[in-house]
């Protein structure tokens, strides 16, 4: 079953965290995704970049509608994603709990599956 990891952080985390802190906890992601793959858990991973250069679209009565970040009204922002290949939704969740992340911004995990469900 592949299941996804979100890394759901405050978006001014980074700027309060610095450059320096930045590439040290970038690099505790970076060990834990080669320790997942080594393990063969891994499908794929990837880290975002800030919301600040994001845009959103919706198409509303096939008019497009573009807004740039940052966004004001964002509590948080998807920082990165992890995806999965797990033999349970309990394997996936002790994966979540060991993800360094974990410790400074919350790991969301979700099952993938059909969107009418």
């Amino acid at each position: 079953m592949s299941y996804m990891l979100l890394i759901v952080e405050p978006p001014e985390q980074r700027i309060e965290r610095g450059e320096a802190k930045g590439r040290e906890v970038y690099g505790q992601m970076v060990r834990f995704a080669a320790d997942l793959k080594e393990r063969g858990k891994l499908l794929a991973a990837e880290s975002l970049t800030s919301s600040r250069d994001a845009v959103r679209v919706q198409v509303r009565d096939s008019q497009p509608k573009l807004l740039d970040g940052p966004f004001a009204e964002a509590k948080e922002m998807i920082g990165g994603f992890f995806l999965l290949d797990c033999d349970s939704r309990e394997e996936a969740v002790a994966i979540a709990q060991a993800c360094p992340a974990a410790t400074w911004c919350t790991v969301e995990v979700r099952k993938l599956g059909p969107c009418f469900t």
